[in-house]
């Protein structure tokens, strides 16, 4: 049995935990530079505001509807997440997190009361964090999934679901006539891996309903879908086909990517842009124990900005050998820049990204045919040693307490180009010691 918890609109009831007067109010969270919409509250949703949708195209039900926006927090956001998570693994034996808001807990060889356990896990969060969760029980992890789907939306859809599978929804304890109402009353496109094209085309189909598509061919849908169709639809069945993964895979590839609060017209400026970016996905490539066998780099002017010259270049430049040394992959990605980038064009987004990706183990330094034959494995090793140093330090003292000088520039420039536009940012209540939360009488 598998469970899957989930923090209910999980950026806005950051914000709420933080600031109760926001409950039971239009609440959205905006993406970097302020947007768009990646989060909204109840209240919001049935504002009519979808998902991603521009703040320009919503910013008049400030006026009109009392809609509250807030900029994305996100450091406030990780740090929550961390401490949910950590309450939620306690509960069964493996944990898989899925997501920044998601995780699924293994429940197998648990023989007490599931659904008893669920409300438990709840109400701890709820107690520790201030964060409201859902929690759906399924034999398989898609099934867990579409219980949860089902405790999230129960007291909103109150036609459809009965009030007793609110927040904790167990399928184990559902009647075969129940099951059957469930699967019925839920959209095919509620279940999940079903995108919004693959809903349309099995709506062709005459499949709209849980129910239609548990009773779909397998073989047909393989056909006309791919494999995870056929396990999607045996899953549903009860047939696991997914294990919880206790270890995240690593990443195949690695990318930090950013748009800027203003436009950056100097090649110089870029290059200090890129070389911060270089540093953060060497470090996450170190976190992860991989070294990359090349750097992509990518700079690009606004379309939307009809009245600026349009230049959005890429490239891509192997390393004579794999490596995850910041020195190396900076001075790759600000060699890259230097021979794309072009002064006086209006850029406002770039990203540097690692490719080719292989365990730091493999690395092959006799490939490198330009050094003696004793230098690589000396020098790697010593390079290593550094990193693992300066890793350490910025673990102990904060991100950027040491980095490459270019990207040192830019965190010495203040007003940074580099910097989001967060007009409407929130303190970071539980990270940072200047912006602590004050409990006053």
């Amino acid at each position: 049995m598998y469970a899957l918890v989930d923090v209910n609109n999980m950026y806005v009831s950051c914000e709420r935990a933080f600031r109760p007067s926001l409950v039971g109010r239009p609440v959205v969270v905006l993406s970097n530079n302020d947007g768009c919409a990646i989060a909204r509250s109840n209240e919001a949703k049935d504002l009519g505001i979808r998902m991603a949708q521009p703040w320009f195209q919503i910013r008049h039900l400030r006026r009109e509807a009392g809609l509250i926006a807030l900029s994305a927090n996100f450091e406030l956001y990780g740090d929550m997440s961390s401490r949910m998570m950590t309450i939620a693994g306690e509960y069964a034996p493996r944990q898989e997190i899925y997501s920044i808001d998601e995780c699924f807990l293994d429940f197998e060889g648990v023989r007490d009361d599931l659904a008893g356990i669920g409300r438990e896990l709840r109400a701890k969060v709820l107690r520790w964090t201030g964060l409201p969760t859902s929690v759906g029980f399924g034999p398989t992890k898609t099934l867990a999934k579409l219980a949860n789907h089902v405790a999230k939306t129960a007291d909103r859809k109150p036609g459809s679901y009965p009030s007793a599978w609110a927040q904790v929804c167990n399928l184990a304890d559902l009647n075969a006539d129940e099951l059957q109402h469930l699967m019925r009353s839920t959209d095919a496109g509620d279940v999940w891996g079903v995108g919004r094209k693959t809903c349309a085309r099995l709506a062709e189909q005459g499949i709209r309903t849980v129910h239609d598509l548990a009773h779909a061919n397998p073989a047909t849908l393989r056909g006309q879908f791919s494999v995870v169709m056929e396990k999607t639809l045996r899953e549903l069945h009860g047939t696991p086909c997914l294990d919880v993964e206790d270890a995240p895979a690593a990443n195949q590839q690695i990318m930090c990517s950013r748009s800027f609060g203003s436009p950056v017209t100097e090649v110089a400026a870029l290059e200090e842009l890129v070389s911060q970016f270089a540093s953060r996905v060497a470090e996450k490539a170190r976190q992860q124990r991989s070294v990359a066998g090349a750097v992509h780099v990518f700079v690009s002017t606004s379309p939307f900005r009809k009245q600026d010259l349009q230049h959005s270049p890429s490239g891509t430049l192997p390393l004579s050998r794999p490596t995850a040394d910041t020195r190396v992959l900076v001075g790759t990605a600000v060699q890259l820049v230097r021979g794309m980038a072009r002064p006086g064009f209006h850029y406002v987004k770039a990203g540097v990204m690692l490719v080719d990706l292989q365990p730091d183990h493999q690395v092959q330094a006799e490939l490198d045919l330009f050094a003696g034959v004793e230098e690589p494995v000396a020098a790697r090793r010593d390079r290593t040693q550094l990193m693992g140093t300066l890793d350490a330090v910025n673990q102990r003292f904060g991100k950027g307490a040491i980095s490459v000088a270019s990207a040192a520039r830019l965190e010495a420039h203040s007003g940074s180009v580099a910097a989001a536009r967060q007009e409407w940012r929130s303190p970071r209540y539980t990270t940072r010691l200047d912006e602590i939360p004050n409990a006053r009488a």
